[in-house]
């Protein structure tokens, strides 16, 4: 029958190594155990002889001890992976007392963070250039590495083999996840220490590139919020304040929060400014794509409003088959800006940029923008309505407990100022170096992960020139 895949083995053979007596056909899969024996090739030694400890968050029960708070010490989860790297866009925090009472979830930096749940594999390392401390959930093991490099580490588990290796061990039929001992058995195969270092530098590279690609928004943020004259702008926060009635039954709204005088006067203050609104400024994009209507293997780019979170939407989504998709969405275009109504304090908020033909779609939730002119260019946008000003209106215009929403209109009465117009040109350069790094930065890994897989496959003299060669083009 096509597809049907058959591994058979020696009795001995299934249960050598197996502490679980594991007789699914996933574990057993044939290129799995086809890298078993390529990766045997170069004195493979664990992760638990390579590090000094890999652990994790400790009793669940914990979770019951301690709340999220709006601010405090970061706390990372399996949603703040950002491919192979970490996005603190959307993390969420804890006191002190509870990151002291979850000592032993703690991130530090050189640790390895690998995703034992969810999206299962996913591998970033903690870097010396984020604000400490840090902690993090139960989904995320921390491995102390000793006698191996963390970028080495992590290139070789985010690579080909690495991931054959973890996608054999997960177990669960709901939610899939790993233990810290099946961690702790991962084979590394080990090299020259001219190669491992070479790999290293380059996945080193990688993530310091992507680091700078974020920075660049918060550098554009801060230049525009500057032309706008809230550099030293904090909002107010009263006890009481009043509102017209007139106000009141013009906007349909009775609570108290949407007349809330942080909001009130960032409104005010960019109306007084020379410009226009932004309805006047752009089109709301309303096309539909209903997959039940497009052909069953049509390949569309599926964008969630999670994916916004990073501020460009670009090829790195794979295609979906239109078969696969279950609900209406909205049309995307390249240049268009694509910002969801859905809880507006996770800033999502993103360009799209793709540069192929392959159509790209996204989540109902999203609000699609399109610049009417080329006075304020979609980067800009983008930065405009990231930057707090803008996300001051937007959280005190959301409406609803489980899932607060703001409205298209609220969105489209805000001011955007001449002055955003004046700096687009500067804005723009900014994020485009921003965007340029995270495109360097994901090369750079690719490189560092395929280095490794060449060196297994083919030797290392083979991957030590495929590296030369990627640092040249890169």
């Amino acid at each position: 029958m096509e597809g049907l895949e058959v591994s058979i083995l020696p009795h001995s053979q299934v249960l050598a190594d197996n502490r679980d007596k594991r007789l699914d056909s996933q574990y057993f899969r044939r290129a799995a155990l086809a890298a078993d024996q390529l990766i045997l090739r170069h004195s493979p030694e664990p992760i638990s002889s390579l590090s000094s400890e890999v652990r994790s968050f400790g009793a669940y029960a914990l979770t019951n001890e301690f709340e999220y708070q709006d601010e405090g010490i970061p706390f990372l989860r399996g949603t703040n992976y950002s491919g192979n790297f970490i996005n603190f866009s959307d993390v969420l925090h804890i006191s002190d007392e509870a990151h002291r009472l979850l000592h032993k979830s703690e991130v530090r930096p050189g640790m390895v963070l690998l995703s034992m749940s969810g999206s299962v594999g996913s591998v970033a390392v903690a870097l010396e250039s984020w604000a400490y401390p840090i902690n993090s959930n139960q989904d995320i093991a921390k491995i102390v590495p000793a006698s191996v490099s963390p970028f080495y580490l992590a290139a070789y588990l985010s690579s080909r083999y690495g991931r054959i290796q973890i996608n054999r061990q997960p177990v669960g039929s709901v939610q899939q996840h790993v233990f810290l001992w099946m961690i702790e058995r991962l084979q590394i195969p080990r090299f020259s220490g001219r190669l491992e270092a070479q790999v290293s530098a380059t996945a080193e590279k990688a993530y310091l590139q992507h680091e700078t690609a974020f920075d660049a928004v918060d550098v554009a943020e801060n230049e525009l919020i500057s032309a706008l004259g809230f550099a030293n702008w904090t909002p107010p926060e009263p006890l009481a304040y009043s509102a017209r009635a007139a106000e009141v039954f013009a906007s349909g709204r009775f609570d108290a929060q949407y007349f809330m005088p942080a909001k009130e006067q960032v409104r005010q203050s960019l109306a007084a400014l020379p410009g226009q609104l932004l309805s006047d400024r752009v089109d709301s994009i309303r096309e539909q794509w209903v997959p039940d209507r497009a052909p069953a293997t049509m390949r569309v780019r599926n964008y969630d409003v999670t994916d916004a979170l990073v501020p460009l939407l670009d090829a790195e989504k794979g295609p979906s088959f239109a078969a696969d998709i279950g609900s209406m969405k909205k049309v995307f275009k390249d240049g268009d800006v694509a910002i969801s109504r859905l809880r507006a304090y996770l800033k999502e908020v993103a360009v799209v940029r793709t540069g192929d033909d392959i159509p790209s779609v996204g989540s109902s939730e999203f609000i699609v923008l399109r610049p009417k002119g080329t006075a304020i260019s979609p980067e800009t946008l983008m930065v405009f309505l990231r930057s707090a000003p803008v996300q001051t209106i937007l959280k005190w215009c959301q409406d609803g407990s489980q899932h607060p929403r703001f409205s298209e209109s609220d969105l489209l009465s805000i001011s955007v100022p001449d002055a955003v117009a004046e700096v687009s040109v500067q804005i723009t350069k900014i994020v485009e170096d921003g965007f340029t790094a995270r495109y360097r930065a994901q090369k750079l890994l690719e490189a560092a992960k395929r280095a490794v897989e060449i060196a297994i496959e083919d030797g290392e003299h083979a991957a030590m020139n495929y590296l030369n060669q990627a640092a040249g083009t890169i």
